[in-house]
């Protein structure tokens, strides 16, 4: 008996769909391997390191950890990656529509029954057809809604939040994107600043997450980053100790 062809594409469906969202991943993701950790940027072409006073002291085992990566960060490979979410979790504009679009209806789901979020806080869900494991879905103050003090704690909750979150999920690598400088109107430089200081205090006592990476969209956040960065994360010329 010949068997119906339209039959047969439910159950091959079912077959090749993980092999080639697989596939997929493959030929368009990013390791972590291929982007340059700060120290490696200091070594190559980082020329602003040598132009700034230090707020810490060199250690390069912590530059060493930490990455800026001009890139899609749906694409990256990590343990976590952290979503600039509005309050609602259900997806929205920039990067928090592209993250929803790419990851798929799963997402969605997931995080309809989170009940939202508030301002500062940070919820974690799967991260489905993306490359990395989990998302980190944060809050970041809509910033002209907030006084300047205000606005920085919680956005330091942003950040603070999602690390303690990737640690508590067993660590490793973990990739920001820049919250609350889009649309939300957070001034980048500040943004910058609360960052990598937020970042550089929870690594100094922490030894599970192995890399953080701050992806950024446009050229313009990505000098911004690489201008400031070595006041948090100093190259071995300006250090006040060792590694």
């Amino acid at each position: 008996m010949t068997r119906n062809a339209t039959s047969l594409r439910p159950s091959l469906t079912h077959i090749l769909h993980p092999l080639t969202r697989s596939y997929i991943h493959m030929r368009t993701s990013t390791s972590p391997a291929d982007i340059p950790t700060l120290s490696q940027l200091y070594h190559d072409d980082l020329k602003s390191a040598t132009a700034k006073a230090t707020k810490y002291a060199f250690k390069k085992q912590l530059n060493d950890r930490i990455s800026i990566w001009r890139g899609d960060i749906t694409k990256l490979e990590a343990d976590m990656i952290v979503n600039a979410a509005n309050s609602s979790l259900l997806g929205g504009g920039g990067v928090d529509g592209a993250i929803h679009r790419a990851a798929g209806k799963q997402l969605l789901e997931e995080c309809k029954s989170l009940g939202g979020a508030q301002t500062g806080e940070t919820k974690f869900t799967n991260a489905y057809n993306l490359p990395s494991a989990k998302i980190a879905h944060t809050v970041g103050p809509i910033y002209p809604s907030h006084p300047p003090h205000r606005a920085a704690q919680l956005l330091k909750n942003c950040y603070k939040s999602s690390l303690e979150g990737c640690r508590d999920a067993g660590g490793g690598v973990i990739g920001f994107s820049s919250i609350s400088t889009g649309v939300y109107g957070y001034p980048i430089r500040d943004a910058t600043d609360i960052a990598l200081e937020t970042t550089r205090q929870f690594l100094e006592q922490d030894n599970t997450i192995t890399r953080v990476i701050y992806v950024v969209f446009s050229k313009r956040d990505e000098d911004v980053y690489r201008e400031i960065v070595p006041e948090y994360f100093p190259p071995p010329e300006h250090g006040h100790g060792s590694g």
